[in-house]
């Protein structure tokens, strides 16, 4: 997700004991790469972005979080898994923007 959209902001603290939750839609993803390949370590979260209305959603998209998160073996051996907390904490200007357009359907209808 962050290797496309170069807007997306990761947070970048360093991690504490909390696996990385991923959705339905982004199961599978590396959140460093967004390959599909060799999954092997786990991936862990600071604890700010594991506290409270944040537990257990999915680090790249926000959505509910159903299966854990794995750096590629890729990320691995580039030791990209050592960056820190991979979590994207803004929305992008491409969600943001569609939210006020949105909005503003809304307000022109109403």
């Amino acid at each position: 997700m962050s290797r496309h959209q170069f807007d997306l902001l990761m947070c970048l603290k360093q991690p504490g004991t909390t696996v990385a939750k991923l959705c339905e839609k982004c199961d599978g993803k590396c959140p460093t790469c967004d390959s599909y390949n060799r999954p092997t370590r786990e991936t862990r979260i600071c604890d700010e972005c594991s506290f409270g209305k944040l537990n257990g959603k999915c680090i790249l998209c926000g959505g509910h979080g159903v299966s854990d998160a794995f750096y590629c073996f890729e990320c691995c051996r580039l030791e990209k898994d050592r960056d820190g907390c991979p979590k994207i904490i803004n929305l992008g200007s491409s969600r943001s923007d569609m939210f006020y357009e949105k909005k503003k359907q809304k307000r022109l209808e109403g």
